[in-house]
């Protein structure tokens, strides 16, 4: 499967994004899903994921409350909705495939192992 992400942009600091991860060569449905953010220069972080078939999520407790995870598996797409964005949400943000076809959700970049592009989020003050 390939990911491409998409939504990123400038945004004030109290606004909203929706990123998109559009996926092709393969079946959504089959993988745990998950957006990571990276600033450059810095590790990677966890940011959320979600199960193949959206019952389950996990975000970490920096988004907790103001980013929510979902996919649409008939359109093959992952989405990440971000509200109450600060400057500290500024980062490179990663959507990727588990590739361990199921079982727990995972905060470890290590157990993904399709990543899309970048998309960059900026929150001004």
């Amino acid at each position: 499967v390939q990911l491409q992400a998409s939504g990123g942009g400038l945004v004030q600091a109290g606004g909203s994004l929706r990123l998109s991860c559009a996926a092709s060569g393969g079946t959504l449905s089959s993988y745990n899903m998950g957006w990571f953010r990276q600033v450059p220069g810095k590790e990677q972080d966890f940011v959320a994921a979600i199960s193949g078939s959206g019952g389950r999520t996990y975000y970490a407790d920096s988004v907790e409350g103001r980013f929510t995870i979902s996919r649409d598996n008939a359109k093959n797409t992952l989405y990440l909705q971000m509200n109450s964005l600060k400057p500290e949400d500024t980062a490179f943000y990663y959507c990727a495939a588990d590739g361990r076809r199921g079982g727990w959700l995972s905060h470890y970049p290590i157990d993904y192992d399709t990543w899309g592009q970048g998309t960059e989020v900026t929150v001004s003050s």
